[in-house]
């Protein structure tokens, strides 16, 4: 069903990131349900092509840090046993530790045993990894549970991220930016090209999301220490676009 510019109901003003528009010829279009006589107006109308975006920088409410351990032994299961006895150990410690805090989700994360070889392709010893994952959105918690079990589990990795909780908020203050600002692009074409008005044809949808994450030299420095771990956050360019196709009334408003 075709939605005319009358019919919007968007109300939030905005600057107009991106946009294009290209003239189409006619084509033949259906609407079903609106009358005869309009549909033969629609197949004689221009149509024009546009697109337009609403761009926002948020930081980044998210951790993940990633613990691990590595041991090494004369055979693969003597190296499973072991990793397996610090896994359970470590992961009942962060239980312990957490608690209550539902900010903070513990999780298992990779798991791998492998043989080392000599230049014959024989084996010489075993060797076995494995993770732990703190995820959380209370940097300071989790950066003294990482801490604490840094001793046994130091800490390989830390990731930020937008939660997508705050990713779903931010994309709808957005849509309504990026659909006010393809209204006034398609406004403008019309009056540029001495138009009545317009119709909208088709709308699509689209996102996208830059991350841009801090780097974090100290923390990895300071694993294996039980020093607090210093976790500050990036930010993220999430972007919300609307492209379109709309109808170019030659008939009188």
């Amino acid at each position: 069903m075709y939605l005319s510019r009358q019919k919007s109901n968007w109300v939030l003003a905005v600057a107009l990131a991106a946009c294009s528009a290209a003239l189409a010829l006619p084509a033949y279009a259906h609407e079903g349900g609106s009358g005869q006589q309009r549909v033969e107006r629609h197949q004689k109308w221009p149509q024009a092509s546009l697109q337009a975006e609403a761009v926002a920088e948020i930081s980044q409410d998210t951790v993940r840090i990633t613990l691990a351990t590595e041991v090494s032994d004369a055979t693969q299961s003597a190296v499973a046993q072991a990793l397996s006895k610090t896994l359970e150990e470590v992961m009942q410690q962060a239980k312990d530790k957490v608690g209550a805090n539902d900010k903070i989700k513990i999780s298992s994360g990779n798991y791998h045993v492998w043989p080392m070889n000599d230049r014959d392709g024989q084996i010489t010893n075993w060797r076995g990894r494995g993770e732990i994952i703190l995820e959380s959105t209370d940097f300071a918690a989790a950066s003294d549970i990482a801490s604490s079990l840094s001793d046994r589990m130091p800490i390989a990795n830390l990731v930020f991220s937008v939660s997508p909780k705050v990713r779903a908020q931010k994309e709808a203050a957005l849509l309504e930016q990026a659909a006010q600002a393809f209204r006034d692009r398609a406004q403008a074409l019309t009056d540029a090209f001495g138009y009545a008005g317009y119709d909208i044809k088709e709308i699509d949808l689209g996102g996208a999301g830059a991350r841009y994450e801090s780097a974090a030299p100290r923390a990895m420095a300071m694993a294996g220490s039980q020093a607090k771990v210093p976790l500050e956050s990036g930010t993220e360019m999430v972007t919300v676009s609307v492209r379109g196709s709309i109808f170019l009334r030659s008939d009188k408003k």
